[in-house]
């Protein structure tokens, strides 16, 4: 193990890339702590000790979804009329309001596959924000909605894409990626597209001009293995198009979910697959600590395990509480600066595109 250390060691410091081999070896490292110190060196190279936080606001505006994945609590079928439920237009306008008079550069949307809205209205809710909101970036819709809406339109998911950005979409926040692998999809989410393509759709979205994020879903059934096959391929797709801006690690909530021997996420896993996306992932820029599933100390303790991204304010996000996270709904623009000034890193308000909006000492 100490041979693997010093080899990774002298690739960071060279800027070689790691091996798969490399990386599985990684996850059986018993030594966090000298993981952790190898992603602190490889993310100073990239970012020295600038942490960056958005302020943003999560709209979940639907969740009628006609799939059923198991690992999924948010998504509720067409006739619950007591959980189910679908924002109406002027609802959504109006939290986006409320957003950007809080100063929100950020809408990040997204929902379930609704089994009877057509395409149009998704483009009329992008007009409609871009004319109401024009502030906000749109950071909107997963490859599953995509490959969703191609399939309503009867279009190809290339057509889809040029829509919507020419009705207002800015860019796309990566969730829908789940695990890549395929024995594994099959058992958490049949239903759900394949990682192929999902991989396929964001390259599309690239040569869009579009940005996106990727995630990953991990601590359900996949193996180690699994997740750096899942590295490997957004490493491979970032090598053709440079498209990804940030890759967010989301960890597994097993408590409101139907998976069955799931076993949930440690703080010492969480905190090596951060390092080790960190090391592996020499072509993308930025490891964000996704703090509502992560929770806020693990997330504040994953600045210093090669994170130099905490997300943002949020408000109001779904997803992962249905799930059983018990962090906040959400944070102030002061409490993500405190959080990153007490891991002794500089915060930096950023937008959706990384543009610097304020810096902050340490």
């Amino acid at each position: 193990m100490e041979s693997l250390l010093k080899t990774v060691s002298a690739k960071v410091e060279s800027g070689e890339r790691l091996s798969d081999a490399e990386a599985l070896e990684l996850f059986a490292c018993p030594d966090l702590l000298a993981v952790g110190h190898l992603a602190a060196l490889a993310n100073a190279r990239k970012n020295g000790e600038t942490v960056y936080f958005n302020v943003n606001r999560h709209v979940n505006y639907t969740n009628l979804c006609v799939n059923r994945c198991t690992f999924c609590a948010f998504s509720r079928e067409a006739g619950d009329a007591e959980e189910g439920y679908t924002l109406a237009l002027n609802d959504i306008l109006a939290k986006a309001a409320e957003a950007a008079a809080a100063g929100a550069t950020e809408l990040h949307m997204v929902g379930g596959l609704h089994p009877h809205l057509p395409f149009d209205f998704y483009l009329e809710m992008l007009a409609a924000l871009r004319a109401d909101s024009p502030q906000l970036h749109i950071k909107a819709f997963t490859a599953v909605e995509l490959d969703y809406f191609a399939g309503l339109t009867g279009q190809p998911v290339t057509t889809v894409i040029d829509e919507l950005k020419e009705a207002g979409l800015g860019s796309l926040p990566g969730g829908g990626a789940e695990i890549f692998a395929p024995k594994v999809r099959e058992r958490i989410c049949p239903e759900k597209i394949s990682g192929a393509r999902w991989l396929e759709i964001h390259e599309a979205v690239h040569r869009a001009g579009l940005k996106s994020n990727a995630t990953m879903l991990f601590g359900h059934l996949e193996s180690f293995a699994d997740r750096v096959d899942h590295l490997r391929q957004l490493r491979e797709l970032q090598d053709r198009t440079g498209g990804f801006q940030a890759f967010i690690p989301l960890a597994f909530q097993p408590d409101n979910t139907r998976v069955p021997g799931a076993k949930g996420v440690g703080g010492v896993d969480a905190l090596k697959t951060l390092a080790i996306s960190r090391l592996y992932l020499d072509n993308f820029r930025h490891i964000k600590a996704y703090w509502v599933m992560l929770g806020l100390k693990i997330a504040q303790v994953a600045l210093c395990f090669g994170v130099n991204d905490l997300d943002g304010t949020v408000v109001e996000e779904k997803i992962g509480h249905d799930a059983g996270a018990d962090s906040p709904q959400q944070l102030s623009k002061e409490q993500l600066m405190m959080l990153i000034r007490k891991a002794g890193k500089v915060p930096v308000e950023r937008d959706t595109l990384y543009r610097e909006l304020g810096r902050g000492a340490a």
